[in-house]
């Protein structure tokens, strides 16, 4: 957020954005966040000096984090991968500092309904990242005229497939072990997301 006023009203300053207004100036969704234990955390898009925070990132996460083979178990298949990922779609990135700890990928981007997919290192899940995460990824998603958002998620992953119900996501296909959702971008809960945060209910 910046820290001018633009026509909307007055900015935030500080990590408390709570009065934030907002401004013409601002990304689609206010970039800071608090945890569930006031811990305060940064998402944004992913830029090219985040790779090696990333790439770490990945190589540390234990194996009850993976889902469906992902990510690749390797240093230099994370790093393929991520660079497949980032040549073909667009990615948001959440921040402990400069540590990365959430990822969030979208492809491919000229789709009007890309797949994308999530993962919250273990340290950090069950404090809201990887629910901020989806809020954000939604909130870019409309901004980038994406008509949908499709995923595929394991059966047994409840916690995740709550986090998806809650945001507005609707299974579409149920396979053997996975379903598929999508989320339709004219959802009225879209622009709510997209509100400053002294606007939210």
């Amino acid at each position: 957020m910046s820290a001018n006023t633009g026509t909307t009203g007055a900015a935030c300053t500080a990590w408390d954005n709570s009065e934030c207004q907002g401004t013409p100036y601002c990304p689609p969704r206010c970039p800071r966040f608090e945890g569930k234990d006031d811990t305060l955390f940064l998402a944004r898009p992913y830029e090219s000096d985040d790779r090696d925070a990333l790439v770490s990132m990945y190589a540390d996460l234990d194996q009850y984090s993976r889902s469906m083979g992902l990510p690749p178990a390797t240093v230099p298949k994370i790093e393929d991968w991520l660079g497949r990922l980032h040549s073909n779609g667009w990615s948001l990135i959440a921040l402990d500092g400069n540590r990365a700890i959430g990822h969030v990928a979208v492809v491919p981007a000229d789709s009007s309904e890309p797949e994308f997919l999530i993962f919250v290192h273990q340290a950090y899940q069950n404090h809201g990242i990887g629910t901020e995460l989806i809020k954000q990824l939604v909130a870019y998603a409309d901004d980038r005229d994406h008509s949908g958002l499709t995923l595929e998620v394991s059966k047994g992953n409840k916690r995740a497939i709550t986090v998806y119900e809650n945001v507005g996501f609707d299974v579409t296909k149920r396979k053997l072990s996975e379903l598929e959702m999508e989320l339709d971008l004219e959802h009225s809960l879209v622009r709510r997301l997209r509100r400053p945060p002294a606007d939210r209910v």
